[in-house]
């Protein structure tokens, strides 16, 4: 039996203002079962969102059992096929009456040095990465324009700068970034808006290997100026954030979400 989302005690000081601001609000989340993505779309169900939780069909067997609710659905969907992705918004669309924000969130990291990158390494990351991005904006931006909706990518801080030994990520999150401010200035007059959050290291399943490492946690902790990395919640409030009225005048942004990272210069702790 389905049943409504509730989350006691996840975020105790909305439940006490009533935060509700996407009351009657329809929402895509690409990656939705684990990460960033599962936080997110638990974060927009308590704000009253109806939320379409796509990824893959295995990963979706995952999902936990309190997004399992009438405002919930799962929709397996491999963002790198633009006909499943076509389906995704057609099936939200049908079932939920329209369309007024996306998150494309899904993706992948593959790193290694270029002449150890194999092409099929090379054309999966960005078969996901940017591919899946574009294919889930097209999809979504005709039904965006009527409600006057906005789309979210999750791009990464190595997007906006480079990383040691992690050449196709970085391309792929930087041609994401780049998308993101072409697709603002396309559809800004349309009434559309276009963001992404660009988090540094946050602890999912994607990063448990470094998160476990205590020597290169410790190399972040002496680069971020909060201390710590990022845990998924606080990347998709910032999500939340940018998809909301509060950001009704923000476009075109690619907003670290970073504790201060890209604050610094590049030189090391000098105290």
């Amino acid at each position: 039996m389905r049943r409504s989302c509730r989350f006691p005690g996840l975020h105790p000081d909305k439940q006490e203002t009533g935060m509700n601001r996407f009351e009657n609000k329809t929402v895509i989340v690409t990656g939705a079962a684990s990460g960033m993505g599962r936080a997110t779309a638990r974060r927009f169900l308590e704000e009253g969102a109806r939320v379409a939780c796509a990824d893959l069909p295995d990963q979706l067997e995952q999902l936990p059992g309190d997004l399992e609710c009438d405002s919930a659905l799962r929709c397996p969907t491999d963002v790198s096929d633009s006909d499943q992705v076509d389906a995704l918004v057609d099936r939200t669309v049908e079932t939920f009456g329209g369309l007024d924000v996306i998150v494309n969130n899904a993706g992948q990291l593959i790193g290694g040095e270029i002449g150890e990158v194999t092409n099929e390494d090379w054309h999966k990351v960005f078969a996901t990465d940017v591919d899946g991005v574009f294919y889930g904006c097209r999809a979504a931006l005709p039904h965006l324009e009527r409600s006057g909706g906005c789309v979210v990518n999750t791009v990464s801080v190595s997007g906006l700068g480079g990383d040691w030994g992690m050449s196709p990520y970085n391309a792929a999150k930087g041609a994401a970034a780049q998308l993101t401010r072409a697709l603002a200035l396309d559809f800004g007059r349309k009434g559309v808006r276009v963001n992404a959050v660009c988090p540094t290291l946050t602890r999912t399943g994607m990063t448990t290997d470094v998160v476990a490492d205590e020597e290169m946690v410790e190399k972040f902790r002496e680069r971020i100026a909060l201390g710590r990395y990022a845990e998924p919640e606080d990347v998709a409030a910032v999500i939340a954030f940018l998809a909301s009225d509060d950001a009704r005048f923000v476009t075109g942004v690619n907003l670290p979400v970073d504790g201060g990272l890209m604050a610094s210069n590049g030189q090391p702790p000098q105290a």
